[in-house]
């Protein structure tokens, strides 16, 4: 029984968030090119217009399923309020606040170029150079939202996007003031500084996805149901710090005696699961051992007691490699 969403989907929801980034920066450089200074008898001005159309398109489909796909996930839940108004999520509340801004001002953008022809030249121009503010928001929020934004590989996809914008805007508005070899310098050190920072100091401490040592606080419910002779009982609940993990026992009870039992932990996001058994239960506790698909073995020890609305059951969960 898998406990939470997929892993498939949590991967969705970082990729999908990865790609549209990329795929606005190439969105914004195309953009900056289309100054007069990209037209060509190889590359009309028509072609790189249908481009940068195009990958308007696709960075609105992607932001979508980014969206969609956080949703959906339930690592971090998400409600609809919190998805559309930025600054009400109780994760990261700025930084996600700040992605959700620049997905609002690109949904305005895409409604000003639906209706481009119907709006007058210079308020529609001026309206497009909100793409630089929703670059910028973007950026923002996967350097300090995203959960790859201390990885290396990430850190350089950073450092070359925000490079090949900063050369092009200083080659598009800098006029002759800037010889092309200072731009090219400020391009250089980009590229070398950013991904530095990221790793340095800007670094976030990568989260913790398949901890062989818990010690913390635990919620869940308690089900009873058989006979006399037989019980089925099942614990499901749920720890979140450091690690969030999903805790499910199943166990089949005789007097005296334990028939059968299951034993379930998932790490979430990472979605690997610890398959075992319930080794001892006494009244509000138990003690079991899992073993992870890389043959790691944890032992778990788990207690609770009734909470205040008995509803469901508190206690502490404690897990040891």
């Amino acid at each position: 029984m898998h406990l939470t969403s997929s892993p498939a989907i949590w991967y969705a929801a970082r990729a999908s968030g990865v790609a549209a980034y990329v795929v606005l920066s190439l969105v914004v450089c195309v953009g900056l090119t289309l100054g007069g200074k990209a037209q060509s008898r190889r590359w009309p001005r028509f072609s790189v217009e249908d481009i940068h159309r195009f990958g308007g398109l696709l960075v609105g489909s992607l932001i979508g399923i980014h969206v969609l796909t956080i949703a959906a996930d339930s690592f971090v839940p998400f409600s609809v309020v919190q998805l559309v108004v930025p600054f009400t999520s109780a994760y990261r509340p700025l930084w996600t606040g700040l992605g959700i801004a620049a997905s609002e001002l690109l949904l305005a953008l895409a409604i000003t170029n639906h209706y481009r022809r119907r709006l007058p030249y210079g308020f529609w121009r001026k309206a497009h150079y909100l793409n630089f503010a929703i670059w910028t928001l973007a950026s923002i929020h996967g350097l300090m939202a995203g959960t790859d934004r201390g990885a290396a590989w990430l850190a350089i996809l950073y450092g070359v996007s925000v490079a090949a914008v900063l050369v092009l805007v200083l080659w598009r508005f800098g006029g002759r003031m800037l010889q092309p070899r200072r731009v090219a310098t400020a391009g250089a050190v980009t590229v070398l500084a950013l991904p530095l920072l990221i790793v340095g100091p800007l670094r976030h401490a990568t989260p913790v996805w398949d901890a062989a040592h818990v010690d913390e606080s635990l919620t869940g419910r308690v089900e009873r149901n058989g006979t006399s002779l037989q019980q089925i009982v099942s614990f499901v609940g749920q720890a979140r710090r450091p690690q969030k993990l999903l805790v499910r026992a199943d166990l089949l009870v005789a007097p005296e005696r334990l028939e059968q039992t299951s034993l379930q932990l998932e790490y979430v996001p990472s979605g690997d699961v610890c398959r075992g058994r319930v080794t001892n239960v006494a009244g509000e506790s138990f003690t079991g051992t899992c073993r992870l698909a890389n043959g790691q073995l944890r032992t778990i020890e788990a207690s609770w007691a009734p909470n205040e609305e008995e509803t469901g059951v508190v206690g502490q969960i404690r897990l040891r490699d």
